[in-house]
């Protein structure tokens, strides 16, 4: 926001076109999606995908949207007040700084140094409405020294073998492991580092020691699938389509081949929580029919699951294809958050929900002559405040007993979290779930 007209800056028309700090309040328009080069280097990514760079035209040098990949002359450096972290400049790559000479002309032609205060032109305040946590911002963050530390101390640390040994004794059979895209090249695409499947390889070898199995899930996948931080996203854009199906094969074929004669090898999952309507229900079924086939090319025996679109979406629209695909699996996710109809749900009616709602869909998924159904992600947390041990007892029993139902199980997400009731192994040592 522009401290001297008090608007915000936006790409008018949400792109595509000049930058202007005309607007009141702040919403999609307003927002930028911040590409990091480095500790202080952007690119900025406006609503409808351009970048932000520099148009001139005679002595003007105004800041536009237009262009589709960001380049040296998109790279623009946020200069931050040590006094005042929200207040900030923007030098251009042209070596000027942003200015809002009126609320329709935005130019970055500012020179020198008058102050941070409210008349000055060349300062905004910048607000964060929103952080990714993923592995491409750990890994972009910490950069390429720093980071392949970071991912091997957190791999040769997070889950190890003891880990195994303790799901084993408590009668979990298997576990489900998400996986990124790049863990099929070596060394990967920058940001990532290489390490993950050394680390995968140790979990089939683990596995194996304790009679336990292993279902793979590609839970990112280029593009990303549902701009959530977990599919790998780079900046919150759901960008996976049709030009991405064979890239995710390739992934697909890469894992299957190298594990298929493993005996800890359960399934293979294709895809996470593709979101609708944006991975459109033709393409996702042209991968499924191509990553089904590449599975079978290596194993007969391994099961390939199928996971339902997230959004809306019909939970039963891939039932028809599972039919015709021997040993496939609908992995459907069921939490009581993320949705308005559980913030003022107490806990017995969040229990009920489980026991009545839950238990219908599921069954929805659960047919005759049909795929095999699949929990693949429930969790003992819900928006209920201040409730006792007993009562999250009785809220992950009412989900065991339903989601027992499935014909291919359930598994919770996850095993190991810094919030408790996300974290199985403190929900089971700590009494909370008796598996």
């Amino acid at each position: 926001m522009s401290v001297k007209l008090q608007k915000y800056l936006s790409a008018e028309n949400g792109g595509d076109s000049f930058v202007v700090a005309n607007r009141a309040s702040a919403s999609d328009w307003e927002t930028f999606r911040l590409w990091r080069i480095n500790e202080s280097t952007f690119n900025l990514r406006v609503f409808d995908k351009k970048f932000v760079g520099l148009s001139k035209r005679g002595h003007r040098v105004r800041a536009v949207a237009h262009s589709n990949q960001p380049g040296t002359s998109e790279a623009f450096q946020i200069v931050r007040n040590t006094n005042d972290t929200n207040r900030i400049r923007i030098l251009a790559p042209n070596g000027h700084f942003l200015q809002t000479k009126t609320e329709t002309l935005v130019t970055a032609d500012y020179q020198g140094d008058s102050g941070w205060g409210d008349d000055n032109p060349s300062v905004f305040l910048m607000t964060i409405v929103k952080t990714l946590q993923g592995e491409y911002q750990l890994t972009n963050g910490y950069g390429p020294e720093k980071a392949p530390q970071v991912m091997r101390g957190h791999w040769n640390t997070y889950i190890v073998e003891e880990d195994f040994k303790f799901m084993s004794q408590k009668g979990l059979n298997a576990v489900r492991i998400p996986v990124g895209w790049w863990i099929a090249s070596d060394p990967p695409p920058k940001p990532f580092v290489g390490g993950s499947i050394q680390a995968l390889d140790n979990a089939f070898r683990w596995a194996q020691n304790y009679s336990m199995k292993i279902i793979v899930d590609l839970h990112a996948v280029p593009g990303s699938q549902n701009g959530n931080d977990h599919s790998g996203t780079r900046d919150g854009y759901q960008e996976w389509g049709a030009s991405n199906i064979q890239e995710c094969v390739n992934v697909i074929d890469f894992l299957a081949s190298r594990y298929a004669k493993n005996p800890s090898l359960a399934a293979v999952e294709l895809i996470n929580e593709p979101l609708a309507p944006g991975v459109t229900f033709e393409n996702l079924n042209t991968y499924y029919k191509a990553g089904y086939q590449t599975v079978r090319k290596h194993s007969s025996s391994a099961y390939v699951i199928l996971s339902n679109r997230l959004g809306p979406a019909d939970a039963r629209e891939f039932l028809q294809l599972g039919r015709s695909l021997q040993g496939s699996v609908i992995d459907v996710h069921y939490y009581n958050l993320y949705d308005n109809a559980f913030n003022n749900m107490n806990a017995q009616q969040n229990i009920d929900f489980i026991y009545n709602n839950r238990s219908a869909q599921l069954s929805e998924v659960t047919i005759t002559g049909g795929p095999l159904s699949f929990v693949g992600e429930w969790t003992a947390e819900w928006e209920v405040q201040g409730a006792s041990m007993q009562v999250y007892q009785r809220f992950a029993k009412a989900q065991m007993d339903v989601y027992g139902q499935a014909t291919f199980g359930w598994a919770y997400w996850s095993y190991r979290n810094v919030n408790h009731h996300w974290s199985l192994k403190w929900m089971i040592k700590n009494n909370y779930i008796k598996p």
